[in-house]
């Protein structure tokens, strides 16, 4: 019975806290340039279709791929210890490949190169 008044307690004191915070938070001053469109650097009252370079995209696509392996391998380093070698090699294998294969098709479709 006392879990469950402390459960209550701390969610309605969590809820407290969220909604101060929004209400504190709430921007009364208005101000042109606070309330205008802000995107990419890029003036919003000018033309709208500037061209922009897909390599930068590209090499944001590649950045994120790799970061998101990068946070993948660190639990199979962490099991090392904790499973059958055999199996640690072949998962460990098996996705070093994969990431292999992905940067052997980027480079064969020109991503890596910055001009085609």
């Amino acid at each position: 019975m006392m879990i469950m008044l402390i459960t209550i307690f701390f969610f309605i004191l969590s809820n407290l806290m969220m909604m101060m915070s929004m209400i504190l938070s709430k921007k009364s001053f208005m101000d042109r340039e606070k309330c205008s469109p802000f995107e990419c650097g890029f003036d919003p009252k000018s033309m709208s279709r500037i061209p922009f370079s897909l390599h930068f995209f590209l090499i944001t696509i590649i950045f994120l791929i790799f970061d998101v392996e990068i946070a993948l391998i660190f639990p199979i380093i962490m099991l090392f210890k904790m499973v059958n070698m055999l199996t640690w090699i072949k998962t460990s294998f098996f996705f070093i490949i994969i990431l292999l294969i992905g940067l052997y098709h980027e480079w064969n479709q020109n991503m890596l190169n910055w001009t085609n």
